[in-house]
């Protein structure tokens, strides 16, 4: 027998707010696709690294990256229009909206030089911090590390502009991929290295030097975010860590506020920490006590 769920329909369609608008009002519904954010960060990374398609002479080469560079551009300027029609529900002329997105999309083209540049001292930090690495290739392909990095490097940029909801899914995405969750407003510095990188979490406000490196686990988070009189959350408030220069975290540490880890120091696996920590410190927890028993062999009878 054929379950007839047709009778549930019309109550279930009131429940959405759009079948209550008029055209005009509908107008900026669309919401940009997951799917097509995917193939962006697809995109992204043969253009960032189009050695890895084996691109090899200078007429091969520029001949891929415009292939990528245009697709990239396309598919970001479709997204980003959509998200600036969504918030904008309609009060603008769309001819604005296409205008800023142009303007977008030309502001980051104008960058990819420079976030490539960014990327190449990443994955030669990859290199450098991983005795298990054998080459720059090897981080680059294998890396989950450099993949979420050049989606982040991109989505920052987006998020600096004041782009709506593109940035957020192109990290979501990544987080999906990697287990790597780094809010798109963090700031990240040079030359900067998660090591096998599941569970990493890298909050909006979060600041990051130069030459730092993080284990897999790392939390950088807040602690309870404040409100102002009304009872609402504060959303423009420093609340994540600053990790200045050359300082490493390893597994599974903690750290929430907006405390400052000074720079040259390393925070051993699994500290908590909620205060600032001054420069070229080591911290760690006591090691726990083990006990051992051994176990006696089974006799035969």
């Amino acid at each position: 027998m054929n379950y007839n769920c047709e009778r549930f329909i019309d109550g279930y369609i009131e429940s959405f707010n759009r079948m209550q608008k008029s055209q005009d009002e509908k107008k900026g519904l669309a919401l940009p696709k997951m799917e097509d954010i995917k193939t962006l960060e697809d995109e992204l990374m043969a253009l960032f690294f189009p050695g890895l398609s084996g691109s090899e002479s200078k007429s091969k080469l520029i001949s891929v990256v415009t292939y990528h560079m245009e697709s990239v551009t396309r598919l970001l300027y479709d997204s980003v229009l959509l998200a600036l029609s969504y918030e904008d529900k309609g009060n603008t002329p769309i001819r604005a909206l296409e205008d800023r997105s142009m303007e977008i999309i030309d502001d980051l083209a104008s960058h990819f030089k420079d976030i490539r540049g960014l990327l190449k001292l990443d994955a030669e930090a990859g290199l450098k911090g991983d005795p298990a690495a054998r080459s720059v290739h090897e981080v680059i392909l294998a890396y989950p590390s450099i993949h979420a990095l050049a989606v982040h490097r991109v989505a920052h940029h987006l998020y600096k502009l004041g782009v709506p909801l593109v940035p957020r899914m192109m990290s979501e995405v990544m987080h999906r991929e990697t287990g790597i969750d780094i809010h798109p407003g963090a700031e990240i510095g040079e030359s900067f290295f998660i090591d096998h990188g599941t569970g990493a979490v890298i909050g909006e406000t979060t600041v990051i030097g130069n030459n730092v490196k993080l284990y897999q686990g790392v939390t950088l988070g807040a602690l309870s975010i404040p409100k102002n009189g009304c009872g609402l959350l504060l959303k423009n408030v420093k609340r994540h860590p600053t990790i200045k220069d050359n300082v490493t975290i390893y597994a599974n540490a903690t750290i929430l506020g907006d405390v400052t880890i000074g720079e040259h120091s390393t925070i051993g696996s699994s500290c908590w920490i909620k205060d600032s920590i001054p420069p070229y410190s080591r911290v760690s927890i006591a090691d726990p006590e083990i006990r051992i028993k051994q176990k006696l062999p089974n006799r035969p009878s």
